[in-house]
């Protein structure tokens, strides 16, 4: 849900009722992944996606049904090869959705106050989160006692936390704490405890959005192929800065796609930056007074991805001279250079594609090569992706 946190957020702030389908679970090939979400408002008007378009439709009547109902639902949708008209995944996947109604209070509404409820306020402050690029994270009850689906509790990295999933009162401090390790993690995914907060009884199974800041993708060398590289950043959902030490190059205008443009030495300004597990360094300088110093350092830091721009012979002199500073073989593995897949890419835009392509796989383990005849998956299961939900429809 999350995902369309603003334009959510805006139909809270003007008060329109609606209703949101969230994927929960997965299994086998699913087109969207958890936290994937369609909204549809009283008026009938749809944003978001559960599925890429195959089962939209049915959704989008479950919605307009919840928001007569009022109540929270949850559907399976899979694939049916008996009736080559009904419902389901083309792909033959299986996708667990949760349906709830949202009632916004209407803006400044005190939470369960007059003509509000604490569940769409809770889910109006997660929204607003997301929208700001808040870290926070969403925990909703996806399965269990029907009084409880659709209940949600908001927590944020300080521990504060912002309504109630109605159950026994450790039901609330355990789920906050399930929802802290996932946020943590910046993972969305689902987790199973007990309706009173233990592990045992009558199980709850939650489903955790984090919404987390954007990744960040740090482009080192203010040429041609960065702008190129930062327009493909953005359109990935990169915080994109580009960072060039000659300031004639290194500048705002010759680079409008990036989030931010520094004239620094590359590994100085890398010496200055905290950076996560979500980060990609892009070095793009194919020159030795700034690649090895950089690269020295990068290769070293907890990052998802170090690629290097240059010609198989500038990537064995490169070579040479990182392990003259003393950089090991096993830091050089890291090394992703020459930068890219192999596109037979030539213009600047064509190897923004290709860097951009080695990015995704890596992220999210893929081999980089054709579909076609591959027989390899074409969506890859989560490493550690929840099970299938039961409905409780």
């Amino acid at each position: 849900m999350l995902d369309i946190a603003e334009e959510l957020h805006r139909w809270c702030e003007r008060g329109r009722d609606f209703a949101v389908a969230t994927v929960v679970a997965t299994h086998g090939s699913a087109p969207r992944p958890p936290g994937a979400a369609l909204a549809v408002d009283a008026d009938g008007e749809a944003i978001g996606s559960v599925s890429g378009g195959c089962v939209e439709g049915a959704v989008y009547e479950l919605c307009q049904e919840a928001l007569v109902s009022g109540e929270s639902v949850l559907s399976s949708f899979g694939y049916s090869d008996e009736d080559a008209f009904a419902v389901g995944l083309t792909c033959g996947g299986v996708i667990d959705i949760l349906v709830t109604p949202v009632r916004p209070s209407g803006a400044g509404a005190e939470e369960g106050g007059a003509g509000g409820d604490s569940t769409a306020a809770t889910l109006d402050a997660a929204l607003a989160a997301a929208a700001r690029g808040e870290t926070a994270a969403l925990a909703r009850v996806v399965a269990g006692p029907p009084a409880l689906i659709g209940r949600a509790l908001l927590v944020r990295p300080d521990g504060t936390r912002t309504g109630t999933l109605g159950g026994h009162r450790v039901l609330d401090r355990t789920a906050a704490e399930e929802a802290a390790a996932l946020l943590d993690a910046g993972r969305t995914g689902t987790v199973e405890i007990g309706a009173d907060g233990s592990r045992c009884g009558e199980p709850v199974v939650l489903l955790v959005e984090s919404s987390v800041p954007p990744p960040r993708m740090i482009v080192f060398g203010a040429i041609d192929f960065a702008a190129a590289l930062a327009r493909v950043g953005k359109f990935l959902g990169y915080h994109v800065t580009v960072c060039d030490a000659r300031p004639v190059f290194a500048t705002a205008g010759r680079f409008p796609a990036a989030d931010e443009v520094v004239v620094d030495w590359p590994h100085r300004y890398l010496d200055a930056q905290e950076l996560d597990s979500r980060t990609v360094l892009c070095v793009l300088t194919h020159d030795a007074k700034f690649d090895v110093p950089l690269l020295e350092r990068a290769l070293r830091l907890p990052v998802a991805y170090v690629g290097a721009m240059g010609s198989r012979r500038t990537h064995e002199d490169r070579l040479d001279r990182l392990r003259a500073v003393g950089v090991g073989e096993r830091e050089l593995d890291r090394l992703r250079s020459p930068i890219g897949l192999d596109l037979g890419a030539r213009t600047p835009e064509e190897t923004a594609l290709s860097i951009g392509a080695e990015i995704v796989a890596s992220r999210r383990g893929g081999s980089g090569v054709p579909l076609t005849g591959a027989h390899t998956p074409i969506h890859h299961e989560p490493r550690s992706g929840p099970e299938r939900l039961g409905s409780v429809a």
